[in-house]
Order: structure tokens, then sequence, then C-alpha cells
């Protein structure tokens, strides 16, 4: 059983990630977010997930800064994400990329570095950028986001490294089975962005709330619940303490193969994000 707030998933390089972390997506106010950042490290969040597009990464990096100090860690102790965005898909303007997130930041390596989104006719030329990367030490894991099946694919068919991650748009509405599936057969992490869907009705789903009332926990854990035994690491945002520390405290409950199975018939194919197979940006 997945019984431990610091519990971590193995990466096909040996590297520990924790299964459970912060997302920053869309937190544009920097006071906010630093105060998120920091409350959530105070609260034993261990991974912090941002983006050079999320625009906030000084916020982010103020954030972890206040956070170490009060949780008394150190920075090894914690494990930070950013992506490369899709105007800088090229293999030197992604070295540079990498270099200005670091500075505002304010850190000296990323434990994971992602290509954003499979942008046709860019992204190999990233990731042998991301593979120079991790062969100097300069990152801890590299890996890809959005990326579909056939993405992956066209990626291994020319990679010298296998990416460590793929992170999608991943909860109960799109249980991205294909993908899951694929990324398994070739030892590749999956992670999900949006587990709870961003607040677009999932939550009020008559049987996850079922569900939640057996258990007594509320339906955003028992959805990051379903998570954790699919081996899923997932990242759900909040700003507010009180949710940040709910959505930590679903180590102590294990769903049955009946409710999760349960969970797994609610798929509807159904986005809040971009399609990885039809976005122009």
């Amino acid at each position: 059983m997945i019984d431990n707030m610091n519990s971590t998933i193995t990466l096909n390089n040996g590297i520990e990630m924790p299964r459970l972390g912060l997302g920053v997506f869309r937190v544009e106010d920097s006071a906010e977010l630093i105060n998120a950042v920091r409350v959530a490290i105070k609260n034993g969040y261990r991974s912090i997930d941002g983006a050079a597009i999320y625009g906030n990464e000084e916020a982010m990096g103020e954030g972890i800064k206040q956070g170490i100090k009060e949780a008394g860690i150190s920075r090894e102790d914690l494990f930070i994400t950013s992506k490369v965005w899709n105007a800088d898909l090229g293999y030197e303007s992604t070295i540079a990329a990498y270099e200005a997130s670091l500075k505002r930041l304010g850190v000296d390596y990323l434990d994971l570095y992602l290509i954003h989104w499979p942008v046709e006719g860019k992204y190999k030329e990233a990731w042998k950028a991301l593979e120079y990367l991790y062969k100097e030490g300069r990152v801890k894991a590299i890996g890809v986001s959005n990326f579909q099946v056939h993405h992956l694919e066209d990626l291994l068919a020319d990679a010298e490294i296998k990416p460590f991650i793929n992170q999608v748009e991943l909860h109960p509405y799109l249980s991205q089975q294909k993908v899951r599936e694929f990324c398994r057969e070739n030892d590749i992490q999956v992670e999900a962005w949006s587990p709870l869907m961003a607040g677009n009705g999932l939550l009020e789903n008559e049987t996850l709330k079922e569900i939640a009332n057996k258990y007594n926990k509320t339906s955003a854990q028992v959805v990051l619940r379903w998570d954790l035994q699919n081996q899923v690491v997932t990242i759900p945002k909040s700003t507010n303490e009180r949710r940040l520390v709910e959505n930590i405290d679903v180590f102590d409950f294990n769903l049955s193969d009946n409710d999760m199975t349960k969970i797994d018939s609610l798929n509807k194919d159904l986005r809040v994000g971009p399609d990885p197979d039809n976005f122009d940006f």
C-alpha cells in the first residue's frame, strides 16, 4: 500500500520522484504563488511543477526558497520540474531556455525538464538538447509532456535516451488508457496534470461522491488516490492551504478493486486542455 506522503516512484534511471506534488499552472499573482509554494513545502510537499510559459518562475523560486527555510530542509530534498516552451524548441534555444529557467527559479539544477508540447518538426531537436543536458549532469531527469503514442513512437525511433516521464492531462473523464499502456510497456512514467479536471464538474460526479462518502474522504482525495493506485504521479494545483493539506492527505486509505473499476468506467475521453494532435500555439 502507498501509505506515506513521502512515497516516491523510481524512474527508469533510478531517480526517486515524489508520487504527489504541486502544480502551479495559471497562478499569476506572485504573492499568492509564493505563499502557496511556501505553505505546500511546510506541509510536506516535496515536488513542485512549473513551466516557463506560466510566467511565474521567479515567484515559484521565491516560494521554494522560503519553503526550504521554513521546513528546515535543503534544495536536494525537493523535486523541481520546469518545461521548455514551443517557441524555444530547437537545440541551442532549448539549452538557453533551460539556463533561463534556472536563473528565474534561483536554482543550480532541475530534477526534471520536459518538452511542453509535441510541436511537429521541432521536438526532436529539442530532445537532443535535453539529452545533452542530461549527459552533462545538468538535470537529473528529462521527459515530455502531452505526447500521444504516435509522438512517443516517433521520438523513440531516433532518441539516444528515452523519456523518463510523459506528463499528460489525466483524470477519470480522460483516463489515457492507450498512453498509459504504451508508457508502461516502454518504462516511461506517466504523470497527471489537471488530475481534478480544473474544477470543471468532475468532483460533483455522483459515483465519486458515493465512493468518497464510503471512505470518509472528499471526491478530490478519491481521484488523487485513484492516480496513486494506478502508479500515476499526480500534481494537483491549489493555492488554498486547507485544500493543499487535503490533497496530500491521501495515504491513509486504499480504494478497493471494485471502486477502482467504477472510477475507470467514468472515462469519456473528455479534455479540459488542448488536444495534442490539434493545437496551434
